[in-house]
């Protein structure tokens, strides 16, 4: 999350080389020596285009693991876009389904969530990527949502 981001001691001893920051706001404190910095000004609104920016974040995580560093992706509270922007990744990176990046993400991060507008455009990209999608968006009474939180919306309250 943002917090850990402006953490420069957390920073180094996790051995972060890159901050890919998803906020509509530009990091104020300095880096840390030898870390690159990416913004990318995206709202965490389900009509935000989240989606223009799958391929390049994906690339520079990548990019930043080959050469042997490593990538902090965050957002405000490091629940929605931070989160599509990884699941992204791991599609395109890994090779692996929305579907199973959805499941590692929530592996290492319990709380994430990617808001239903950012599901939509992942399950595009997963599409673009492979030809078919492993997840659907259904009609339920909180609106159209992933199938993976099919069933969930009988225990949300609206506020």
């Amino acid at each position: 999350n943002n917090k850990a981001a402006n953490d420069s001691s957390q920073l180094t001893g996790s051995g972060i080389t890159c901050i890919i920051n998803a906020t509509e706001t530009k990091r104020s404190s300095p880096l840390p020596p030898g870390v690159e910095y990416v913004h990318i000004p995206v709202s965490d609104s389900p009509l935000a285009p989240l989606r223009d920016h799958f391929s390049e974040v994906a690339e520079k995580i990548q990019v930043t693991a080959e050469s042997g560093g490593r990538a902090l992706v965050h957002c405000n509270a490091g629940v929605s876009r931070s989160v599509a922007l990884c699941m992204a990744y791991l599609m395109k990176h890994r090779g692996v389904t929305l579907l199973e990046a959805h499941g590692w993400v929530r592996s290492c991060r319990p709380i994430a969530r990617p808001n239903n507008g950012f599901w939509k455009q992942l399950v595009q990209y997963e599409t673009e990527l492979r030809g078919c999608s492993s997840v659907r968006m259904v009609s339920s009474s909180m609106g159209e949502i992933p199938d993976v939180y099919e069933g969930e919306d009988r225990n949300m309250v609206l506020l």
